[in-house]
């Protein structure tokens, strides 16, 4: 037989309404108190029905991650995704993933979907994350959410990490080879790891003395075949680059297919680098030197944050992540290309 409330009551010795006020949020438990009885919860597996207690807390139990074009830097936002629902495992809320598609309508829809589906909490992806229309009118629906990597101050939690000074360390590390023609595959305008990315990338060569050239920038849209464009244009350049750096993982895999079309041994005609350190950076060869973004934790510090937000309204939190670089055998000193 499945277990009841009662049955997580007895198991923690405590009353069925002291169960009710921890599944429900309730600021006044004890934190001691609280662990036990998620232990006594977690021991039963006990599954609370989520129409009666909606109907009798006015909630859904529900954090919606809410992201944009799910192929572009996809195996990002399944990183993303992996945190967020190990952090509701541990809880009684249930994910809901839904991707919005950046637009001039964006806030109608996302207002759309949160009358539908009534969560208690969201989590923004960015371009989203940076969307400061958006997060105002969360904030006069009283709707909880946490931002990842936002660029804008308005976010009450925002978990990320240095992005602009993790670009600029591996941007160093391919002048420390000895390159000095790099180039870089930028990601998609308007979010916010586009510009802390390049402005890493500017950093770093203007820390060695090494004068920005705009016409080494591609533009790209972090997805994959915009990595293979961008990789295009600046091998077809006159004086090509003898290092690129793209601003994910999926776009600097799109670069060493264009390597490889042309004929060009990574690392030995050109050194490539990317940013995010996703699965995809070890499954092909050779494997990609990247930083190592901390997805599955900020996705999980994400929402542990945003649900502690609903229990203490006037939360607020900025946690930084560390992060490293994962120096691999894509890139080696220059070769005499």
């Amino acid at each position: 037989m499945p277990a009841r409330i009662e049955d997580v009551a007895a198991h923690a010795g405590v009353s069925t309404k002291t169960v009710s006020r921890v599944l429900n949020g309730h600021p006044t438990v004890r934190p001691k108190l609280r662990a036990r009885i998620e232990a006594s919860i977690r021991a039963l597996n006990y599954v609370p029905n989520p129409s009666a207690r909606g109907l009798a807390g006015n909630r859904s139990y529900l954090v919606a991650l809410l992201y944009d074009n799910p192929t572009a830097g996809s195996s990002y936002i399944m990183e993303l995704i992996v945190g967020v629902l190990q952090a509701c495992k541990e809880t009684p809320y249930n994910a809901v993933l839904h991707p919005f598609e950046a637009s001039d309508d964006l806030v109608a829809r996302i207002d759309g979907f949160v009358a539908q589906h009534r969560p208690d909490a969201l989590v923004l992806v960015p371009p989203h994350a940076n969307n400061t229309r958006l997060m105002q009118r969360l904030d006069e629906l009283d709707i909880r959410y946490a931002t990842l990597s936002s660029k804008s101050r308005q976010a009450r939690i925002d978990i990320g990490f240095d992005e602009r000074k993790a670009a600029a360390d591996i941007v160093e590390h391919l002048i420390s080879l000895g390159h000095r023609r790099i180039g870089h595959v930028a990601g998609l305008k308007g979010h916010g790891a586009c510009a802390w990315r390049l402005n890493g990338y500017r950093d770093a060569l203007r820390r060695a003395g090494i004068e920005y050239d705009e016409s080494l920038v591609a533009e790209g849209d972090f997805a994959f075949a915009s990595g293979m464009a961008g990789a295009k244009a600046l091998l077809g350049r006159r004086h090509p680059p003898t290092a690129i750096f793209a601003a994910n993982d999926d776009m600097a895999c799109g670069v060493m297919r264009e390597a490889y079309e042309r004929g060009l041994s990574v690392p030995g005609d050109l050194s490539v680098c990317g940013f995010d350190d996703t699965p995809v950076s070890l499954l092909i060869s050779p494997g990609l030197t990247t930083v190592h973004q901390p997805c599955r934790e900020m996705g999980r510090l994400a929402v542990e944050s945003v649900l502690s937000s609903i229990r203490d309204p006037a939360l607020q939190q900025r946690k930084r992540v560390p992060y490293q670089l994962e120096l691999r055998a894509s890139t080696a000193a220059p070769g005499k290309r």
